[in-house]
């Protein structure tokens, strides 16, 4: 039986506090342009209403452009050479022939020791529960949680697909507690309410980690019929709805509890979508890919009386925001020796203070293989990525990646796609980044493959830069 609200507080902090709950609501591969208020190709009405009650952050960065890195990021609240995390499983994707260098040894989970916003908010005396994809660890409770609700290591919806029953893995405890065919969102939703219910006295967090829309893909009968394959990927819209009617599921309990005034409602997603399956356009690639359509994500922030409804912000921000967010929502201080690399957002929430002028940075010494070749829109079919690093500063976006030394600066304002190059007509601002990027890596201690692969032949398809 799974106890919820059973662990002691552990500093102290009365049931009758007023701190915010805060529920972390994130996606799993959902692009920019997969929610309905950036496309009438899905439909997403709750989502839609939380960005209509809340605040649009249209320039949400995901620090990193996969699952399980970007997870890392987010939970730690550092960028991924703190950590180490920078993919799934090995670094050397793709055919050796293809990689020009040796790419940094990867670390596949969060050490124990480091301490997460979970963990952070509990020793604050959260109740804290997660549910679905966790992915950074075997195991999420020794990272901050009360309750685990499916979260293991494991990147897609493992054991079973999407519907029970689960016949291994983590959902394998609830296949006899709900009917054959019971979609994982359906029983997050029921765990999360009933851990709402119990806790509804003390101050929670909730991180909602949907599985969805994560391949494998699996049709949901009760919306596949709405939507037409010549337009969307049918089955792909069915997932999105059905993650969407979770979150209203989530979102009218709160109604119910009376709580809705005294809780923050965070939306995003881990990283972009798969091209080949959704394409982001106007922005360029995906999944995988530091171009914006692998990294821009879609946020809001609902937060009654703190946040004016339907506003919007287009200051720049990333994922790694959020820990220092809910430890200042939650009037908590920054743990003693925690290094965060982001920044509150709670003035951007509120409109009022002052926010700091700042770069964002990602940094990523691996290699990842295509998955549509082609219809990946990177720089060759071989590869979503090769290894780099990246910053934004303003309307720039700055480019270096490690093969070759190349650099590219794209005018965001001018040039959303990142199509034209502009390194060698505005050498000036690229020489200024360039060494901006620069220091970042060195204080930040980031890696920086060098060593040549001798397995690679420059005669390989794909092997030299394409155009």
């Amino acid at each position: 039986m799974i106890k919820y609200g059973m662990v002691a507080l552990m500093i102290g902090v009365g049931s009758a506090t007023a701190k915010p709950n805060i529920i972390y609501i994130n996606a799993d591969d959902l692009g920019v342009m997969d929610v309905g208020f950036n496309s009438n190709r899905y439909n997403t009405p709750n989502i839609d209403q939380l960005r209509a009650e809340g605040m649009l952050f249209t320039d949400a960065y995901a620090p990193a452009a996969n699952c399980a890195p970007s997870r890392a990021c987010v939970m730690s609240g550092q960028y991924s050479p703190r950590h180490g995390v920078y993919t799934v499983g090995s670094s050397e994707r793709g055919k050796p022939t293809q990689r020009k260098i040796i790419p940094t040894k990867n670390t596949m989970h969060l050490q124990a020791d480091n301490l997460t916003m979970a963990g952070a908010l509990q020793a604050g005396g959260y109740k804290t529960i997660h549910l679905g994809k966790w992915h950074v660890s075997e195991d999420p409770l020794p990272f901050g949680f009360d309750v685990n609700i499916g979260g293991g290591a494991n990147g897609g919806p493992y054991g079973g697909g999407y519907f029970s029953p689960f016949p291994k893995g983590p959902m394998k405890p609830f296949s006899d507690r709900y009917p054959k065919g019971t979609h994982r969102v359906d029983i997050f939703a029921d765990q999360a309410i009933k851990f709402m219910r119990v806790n509804k006295e003390n101050p929670f967090f909730v991180h909602m980690a949907y599985y969805s829309v994560h391949t494998g893909l699996q049709a949901v009968p009760e919306f596949i019929g709405k939507y037409d394959n010549s337009k969307v990927h049918a089955v792909y819209a069915s997932m999105i709805e059905k993650m969407d009617q979770g979150i209203g599921k989530i979102l009218d309990e709160l109604d119910a509890l009376g709580l809705r005034e005294n809780t923050l409602v965070l939306f995003c997603s881990d990283n972009g979508g798969i091209r080949k399956i959704s394409h982001q356009d106007p922005y360029r690639s995906g999944k995988g890919s530091y171009f914006e359509g692998g990294i821009r994500e879609p946020l809001v922030v609902r937060w009654p009386g703190n946040v004016k409804p339907n506003s919007t912000c287009k200051v720049p921000v990333m994922a790694t925001d959020f820990y220092p967010t809910f430890l200042e929502v939650a009037d908590l201080p920054i743990p003693k020796n925690k290094v965060l690399d982001g920044e509150s957002l709670v003035p951007l929430l509120k409109e009022k203070g002052g926010f700091p002028e700042r770069t964002l940075f990602w940094h990523f010494p691996i290699y990842l293989q295509q998955y549509g070749g082609v219809e990946d829109d990177a720089h060759d079919p071989l590869f979503r990525t090769r290894p780099g690093s990246a910053l934004r500063q303003g309307k720039w976006k700055l480019h270096e990646y490690f093969e070759d030394g190349r650099i590219e600066l794209y005018d965001l304002e001018a040039d959303i796609g990142e199509r034209t190059n502009l390194a060698e007509t505005h050498p000036e601002k690229a020489a200024e980044l360039y060494k901006q990027l620069k220091e970042w890596q060195a204080e930040i201690k980031a890696p920086i493959p060098t060593e040549l692969n001798l397995k690679y032949d420059p005669n390989a398809v794909g092997g030299k830069k394409q155009p």
